[in-house]
């Protein structure tokens, strides 16, 4: 852990995407053909959004993924790179395409997502991991490399559960905090056995559970939707950030709830975000504690 108010540099493990966004009036029902209002090609995948995410808010980052050895791959890259992300340990496959996602997004900022992971399926750990304060991984990629990579990491090790897949209990037992939401929750009863756990639920806030009991509540930060794609990643990396650096819970969850609300009002899935704070940390946790 870093000492409190020091940004931890931190290893982002996880997939690269490039997302086509479709803006549409209604979400299609089964076998519905809807026309698309807008059209937009974004940087996108658990791992990329929270890597930029993490970059935004003022930690040093570097990403290891696999992207196709594609325009795509390229355009990941450069998009990486102008975020502030270090792409060192970004492997380049031949025998696979960038990974994909094809996304509409609703008038209520409801969506519906449809992935193809390609060269996220590729992942593997560089020979020598990165020397990092902080772990983030998430499970867009196979789980037994989250499990590898859990199991070489020196420092503070945070587990987005999601999607909700099987890992090594001992991964479970080493993780110093799990992030999910509460439907991944519920499909993983035995996040139960974790030291933290941060549960999110959309416009209900996020709750702390310490041992499989709920020990604290912070409300959501109300706000105007137009995409929450990438919401959730913005708020794993900013309450990532708040724990390893030793902020109070109550503080971490709720500059990560003013975060994920920041980014749910943005059209991007890597919104824009202000660097972490931690005297603005302590104000939020005041007025919603």
């Amino acid at each position: 852990m870093t000492r409190t108010g020091a940004l931890p540099s931190i290893a982002v493990l996880g997939s690269i995407n490039i997302d086509t966004v479709f803006r549409v009036g209604e979400l299609p029902a089964p076998g519905e053909t809807v026309l698309a209002d807008d059209r937009m090609t974004f940087l996108g995948g658990k791992g990329a959004n929270q890597a930029v995410a993490a970059a935004r808010l003022g930690a040093d980052v570097t990403v290891i993924g696999t992207v196709g050895d594609d325009a795509d791959g390229a355009f990941a890259l450069a998009r990486l790179r102008a975020a502030g992300v270090r792409t060192d340990l970004v492997a380049r496959a031949t025998d696979a395409r960038t990974g994909t996602a094809a996304v509409a997004v609703d008038a209520a900022a409801e969506n519906a997502i449809v992935v193809h992971p390609g060269a996220n399926d590729r992942v593997t750990l560089p020979h020598r991991m990165p020397d990092v304060d902080v772990l983030l991984c998430q499970l867009e990629v196979d789980p037994a490399v989250v499990d590898a990579a859990v199991a070489r990491a020196d420092g503070f090790v945070v587990v987005n559960a999601a999607p909700a897949r099987r890992l090594d209990p001992a991964t479970l037992d080493r993780a110093d905090l799990v992030v999910v939401n509460e439907l991944e929750w519920a499909a993983l009863p035995e996040l139960a056995r974790c030291r933290r756990v941060v549960v999110t639920a959309g416009s209900e806030g996020a709750s702390l559970v310490e041992h499989g009991e709920r020990v604290l509540r912070v409300p959501a930060v109300r706000t105007a939707a137009r995409n929450t794609v990438g919401a959730g990643d913005a708020f794993t990396a900013a309450v990532t950030i708040g724990f390893a650096i030793g902020l109070d819970p109550a503080e971490a969850l709720a500059t990560a709830a003013q975060v994920g609300a920041s980014a749910v009002a943005q059209e991007a899935s890597q919104p824009d975000l202000d660097p972490f704070d931690t005297q603005r940390s302590r104000a939020l946790a005041a007025a919603v504690v």
